[in-house]
């Protein structure tokens, strides 16, 4: 369904009845990578809310930088929960999603009834924090600042640049089919744009909130954007209980790669909450 919230119109996925979960995708997906998830949560007895981000798939994507200040897309998220009068939700998050449910979690706790944070782990672990390795892992960071520039690099000669960025996304097909329109390209980039500073890259300057609600972070030992140590060093960062999980056979997209073991591992950990 589509709503309005913040000034803005977001494209909703809302199913099931119960405790409410709000699933959070991140670059470049839109809300269908939840849909093993949905399904499967929904079964269990929750209420599934799965928004397109500002900017991804068929939510709107306004022009300039601004617009895609992290500060819009938690006003988005929250706003979303007010829209569908959710007091309380539980929170999953998968690559820049993680990074929104986190401050979301941070901002507002009392929003939060728990977190899990797919791939991306507390954003003080992240980047130089992690080490050379995932700095190196994040080269394309980088290239994304470049306007046109990323943009000719990825849809060049049948966006041969973003096959081959994102060569492990079981659903590439669809990622470029969305990108082919010149807007949806430009747009899914802008939050790199607007957020990854050069400061980025400097030790001690990626800080966040401290997270105090109960969370969970998987990993998945195919990702080739993020390494380990950036989930596992999370830990100090959370006062509430921490979990970690490792998942093996899975890549960057765990959600799509092992569908039935994240299903496992969420419904776990929703209901020691619960």
């Amino acid at each position: 369904m589509r709503v309005n919230v913040n000034g803005i119109g977001l494209e909703v996925q809302v199913s099931g009845e119960g405790p409410a979960v709000l699933l959070v995708h991140g670059y470049p997906d839109t809300h269908a990578l939840w849909r093993h998830q949905v399904a499967a949560l929904n079964a269990a007895g929750y209420r599934t809310i799965a928004p397109d981000l500002r900017g991804f798939g068929s939510s709107d994507k306004p022009e300039g930088l601004a617009a895609y200040d992290i500060s819009e897309h938690i006003a988005d998220l929250l706003g979303i929960l007010d829209h569908f009068e959710v007091g309380q939700a539980h929170l999953v998050g998968h690559d820049w999603g993680a990074t929104l449910a986190q401050l979301v979690a941070g901002t507002a706790p009392e929003r939060v009834s728990s977190l899990s944070l797919l791939s991306v782990g507390h954003l003080s672990a992240s980047g130089p924090a992690a080490g050379i390795d995932q700095l190196a892992k994040f080269w394309y960071m980088l290239l994304f600042q470049f306007p046109d520039v990323a943009e000719q690099w990825l849809s060049h000669d049948d966006f041969t640049g973003l096959r081959m960025w994102a060569t492990t996304h079981p659903d590439l097909e669809d990622v470029v089919s969305r990108m082919r329109h010149p807007e949806s390209l430009t747009a899914g980039l802008a939050i790199y744009r607007q957020n990854i500073t050069p400061q980025a890259f400097i030790p001690g300057t990626l800080q966040a909130p401290p997270i105090k609600v109960r969370t969970m972070g998987v990993w998945s030992s195919g990702d080739v954007y993020l390494t380990e140590k950036a989930m596992i060093g999370s830990a100090p960062y959370i006062t509430a209980s921490w979990r970690y999980e490792r998942l093996e056979d899975a890549g960057h997209w765990m959600q799509l790669d092992q569908p039935q073991k994240v299903n496992e591992l969420l419904l776990d950990f929703l209901s020691s909450v619960r």
